[in-house]
């Protein structure tokens, strides 16, 4: 007897679990489907049986990997499956489930909740036995959701297999963390998914010989779904479903099926993965790059006022004080866009951009923020010279407010020799200017001032 499956996607379907055999559905899985399993999606008839067939991820797959040694002595964890849609996170799960000869349960965290949770966990007690728990979508869960997971998992009544797009660490917390293994499945490569694309194809002339599909046609689709088997599939199957007597051409591909939607999204990895490749691009004075990197953003969706508001960042963390127009630059970027809107808007954003790519750099400025905010918090409780306090009422005259301060414009260059740091604390380096672009001119300008502070109190003592 194989694992079984336990579907619970729809919480009306936790009334009355419905069971499968996976030994009835083995055929599903190969690539010599017969004619009975026509409605069944192309994508899933191809689902491999076996950990060789899975295409891609042969850091897990390989003889010689933890992963396939799991599978081969009949293992199952709690573990998080975490790469992009198409890679196999759902196969690998049912894999390991069938190996460990586990009951399987499939729910979809977009329709399920706490509710779908116990069912599943009604039904391992009422049998008493484990059940492997598949998770689709897992960052779905809020905390409260995650943690219902908790003890299950902690007294062996579920095996909990996650699956998600998004990165495992801001999206899950700790305590479940602690409980499962992160596994990382990378998109899969060009070659991989044209040997998707060849079984597929296989499958499809076993329902009619006269469909095909040329080379470079299979490449193009290859190339297009960038890493996702299941939407290459889908498109081959789109194809067939469109004339499958037709022997396709690429171009007539490309006109059929336009390219997978950009790999980004505004609320996930892609959306931090994208704007950081942005920064360290300005960062490194890479205008090219820099250029791709926005463009990318904006074709796929981006906000442009989030990037104007990124570069405004870029301006005083990364150029700072070196070329102090570059904030201008990228200020008036913003207007123009507020004023214009897409498409000409967006032109200022380059233009920022490129400025920003191209400038000089220093990260003085913003070295000297985090350091005074860090000598602030330590200091706090330092009280400000009494020379240095306001006094505007004759009491404070009395307590010597004021007293003794050193007003700047009445001495010669206007440079005085007083303290302005807390008396009790020494006095401290905060801003440490470059020597590149306009800073060159801070750093002489603070060199001449200390000379001349010291200078005159030299002079003062004698």
């Amino acid at each position: 007897m194989r694992a079984h499956i336990v579907i619970v996607n729809k919480p009306w379907q936790c009334l009355s679990l419905r069971l499968f055999n996976l030994s009835n559905t083995a055929s599903l899985f190969s690539s010599d489907a017969t004619s009975e399993s026509l409605d069944v999606p192309l994508a899933y008839r191809l689902r491999p049986h076996k950990l060789e067939d899975i295409q891609g991820q042969s850091e897990l797959t390989a003889d010689d990997a933890w992963f396939a040694t799991l599978i081969a002595e009949g293992r199952a964890i709690s573990c998080i499956f975490w790469g992009p849609p198409g890679v196999g996170k759902t196969t690998l799960a049912t894999l390991m489930a069938e190996s460990a000869n586990m009951p399987f349960a499939h729910l979809s965290a977009v329709s399920a909740g706490k509710k779908e949770v116990q069912a599943v966990v009604a039904k391992a007690t009422a049998e008493n036995r484990a059940y492997v728990l598949f998770l689709d979508e897992i960052h779905r869960f809020n905390k409260a959701q995650q943690d219902v997971l908790l003890p299950y998992i902690e007294n062996g009544t579920l095996i909990l297999v996650g699956a998600t797009t998004e990165n495992p660490s801001f999206s899950l917390n700790n305590a479940l963390l602690s409980r499962c293994r992160v596994i990382t499945l990378k998109a899969l490569d060009v070659q991989a998914l044209e040997h998707v694309l060849l079984r597929g194809l296989e499958v499809l002339q076993t329902q009619n010989k006269d469909f095909s599909v040329e080379a470079q046609a299979l490449h193009w689709l290859a190339a297009s779904a960038e890493g996702d088997a299941r939407y290459a599939l889908n498109a081959l199957q789109a194809l067939f479903d469109a004339n499958p007597s037709q022997q396709w051409k690429q171009a007539e591909v490309e006109k059929l099926w336009l390219h997978k939607q950009a790999n980004y999204d505004r609320d996930g990895d892609g959306h931090y993965d994208f704007i950081s490749a942005l920064h360290k691009s300005i960062r490194s004075s890479d205008v090219d790059a820099s250029c791709y990197w926005l463009a990318r953003m904006l074709e796929a969706g981006e906000q442009p006022l989030y990037l104007a508001r990124r570069l405004i960042r870029i301006a005083t963390e990364d150029i700072g004080l070196a070329d102090p127009k570059a904030l201008t630059v990228c200020l008036d970027a913003q207007r123009m866009f507020e004023i214009l809107g897409s498409p000409e808007g967006e032109q200022g954003l380059f233009e920022a951009t490129i400025y920003l790519a191209l400038a000089p750099k220093s990260n003085a400025a913003y070295m000297a923020e985090k350091a005074a905010r860090k000598l602030a918090k330590e200091t706090q409780a330092l009280d400000v010279p009494m020379h240095l306090k306001n006094a505007p009422t004759a009491l404070m005259k009395e307590m010597g407010h004021g007293e003794g301060y050193q007003y700047a414009h009445h001495a010669l260059d206007a440079v005085v020799t007083q303290r302005h740091f807390p008396e009790s604390m020494d006095e401290v380096v905060l801003f440490e200017p470059t020597s590149r672009g306009f800073e060159r001119t801070l750093r002489e300008r603070k060199a001449w001032l200390l000379e001349r502070r010291d200078t005159l109190r030299r002079d003062n003592k004698k």
